[in-house]
């Protein structure tokens, strides 16, 4: 075998490759799937049952593809923070896997075909939500909000909302108080999640000069905020119960876990009031079960005759 043939090409693939793991990297994959989490169950919920297959692969697609563009414009616009942080100095703008430019253009390309690809599919208003829940990341989260304000999660978690919204109206071409409902679930429930997260790194924001509330306020007010929210999240989850209503299957799940959620966020709270080491990830990842739970109730409880 010709080595000297065959060595160009593994190495020509090789960069490839490494070119379209950086393009992934871009779209923030794991937020991706949570955002994704949220939105199959919707649809159940809104046909109440299994929805046209085709119709939830095209949303989720869409969905996706719209999350992927937020995604790859905030990496675009926040590349000099990124710069600046440990946590994020490996992202492709910062190792220069992939230039400025072809992440601009590729955020606007990922932003064109989801909502085209979701006003051909499914709706007009799902396309609508689309753009409008990019919007919302690109310009009011990343672009006037996350550099001035410590309320910046607080708002700009709306753009993570959408996709409640998204998959409600694909299925139904409307939006109703269910989902206004779980959109206000995910709303309430960002803060909590993200302030945490911020907890933990806290010097990387610092040093960026972002004013998240772990950055600005000590940790006891971020303990106590936490709490706040992560009763307010599950003080409006037993809302859908009566609104839509729900069965024992959501309303048991919905209990449960928001009690294990409260309790860790209150857990978060004594040890900073102590000035004990917080553990800001446990809560953070005790978070993302939380949501997951609920919404996997929210997709499972139409299916069940109880």
């Amino acid at each position: 075998m010709d080595t000297t043939i065959d060595a160009p090409v593994h190495s020509e693939r090789a960069r490839g490759m490494a070119k379209v793991r950086a393009y992934l990297a871009l779209t923030k994959p794991r937020v991706i799937e949570l955002l994704l989490v949220t939105t199959a169950p919707v649809m159940i919920l809104a046909h109440g049952g299994i929805p046209n297959l085709w119709l939830m692969l095209w949303t989720l697609i869409g969905g996706a593809l719209s999350a992927g563009s937020a995604g790859a414009f905030n990496c675009y616009i926040d590349r000099d923070m990124d710069r600046v942080m440990k946590r994020t100095a490996n992202r492709p703008l910062v190792t220069g896997a992939v230039s400025d430019r072809e992440a601009l253009v590729f955020a606007w390309v990922l932003g064109v075909v989801s909502v085209a690809l979701l006003w051909v599919t499914t709706n007009w208003l799902a396309a609508v939500l689309s753009a409008a829940a990019i919007f919302f990341y690109v310009v009011v989260y990343t672009l006037i909000l996350k550099r001035r304000t410590s309320q910046n999660i607080i708002w700009g978690g709306i753009a993570g909302c959408f996709p409640v919204l998204i998959g409600w109206a694909a299925v139904t071409e409307s939006v109703s108080w269910s989902a206004i409902i779980l959109f206000l679930v995910v709303f309430l429930w960002t803060p909590p999640h993200y302030w945490p997260f911020s907890m933990k790194f806290r010097k990387d924001y610092a040093a960026a000069n972002v004013p998240m509330l772990a950055v600005v306020r000590g940790r006891a007010q971020v303990g106590l905020q936490t709490i706040l929210y992560a009763w307010a999240t599950v003080v409006c989850s037993l809302l859908l119960v009566p609104v839509h209503p729900m069965g024992w299957t959501y309303t048991i799940v919905a209990l449960a876990s928001g009690a294990w959620f409260i309790i860790e966020s209150h857990k978060l709270y004594g040890r900073a009031i102590r000035h004990e080491e917080p553990s800001p990830m446990r809560l953070f990842h005790a978070s993302i079960t939380y949501l997951t739970l609920v919404f996997v109730a929210v997709g499972v409880d139409p299916l069940l005759p109880f």
